[in-house]
């Protein structure tokens, strides 16, 4: 067998060397060798495959039976209060923006007269609204997509 260090030694290793390795993925980020987006298409064919194969061999189901809800919830719980409002934060430009493009498509749709619950009239206004809504999220993501 060859001589493993202790899994302690390793792990405290890790801990130390993560923990003050955010100047470097910083780094990282702001000056990749090949840009995020480029990257990224040039594998989308890689993606769509290896993504049907996971899904065909049941290794998501698997993925989840083996970390069990017990494991979820703990990271979860640990991990997400503090990243749930961090995201929100920074979030809050794109969602103006979004989200306001969204709410002036709500206020220029012409809803018709109201009706009993139920009846024609609601249905109609239901279905404008309803079509005023997926044509602004169509505009949102360049015309297309669900």
């Amino acid at each position: 067998m060859p001589p493993v260090k202790a899994l302690d030694r390793i792990a405290r290793k890790w801990i130390e060397r993560a923990s003050v390795a955010g100047p470097e993925y910083e780094l990282g980020v702001s000056a990749p060798k090949v840009p995020w987006d480029a990257a990224t298409a040039a594998a989308a064919a890689i993606y769509a495959s290896e993504t049907t194969r996971a899904i065909s061999e049941g290794r998501f189901a698997s993925g989840v039976r083996a970390a069990g809800n017990a494991k979820w919830q703990n990271r979860a719980r640990a991990l997400g209060p503090g990243r749930f409002a961090e995201g929100v934060r920074v979030a809050e430009p794109e969602f103006r923006q979004r989200f306001g493009a969204i709410r002036s498509a709500i206020e220029g749709i012409t809803l018709g007269a109201k009706g009993p619950k139920g009846s024609p009239a609601q249905v109609a206004r239901f279905s404008a609204m309803r079509d005023g809504l997926i044509a602004a999220g169509r505009a949102l993501r360049g015309g297309g997509g669900r």
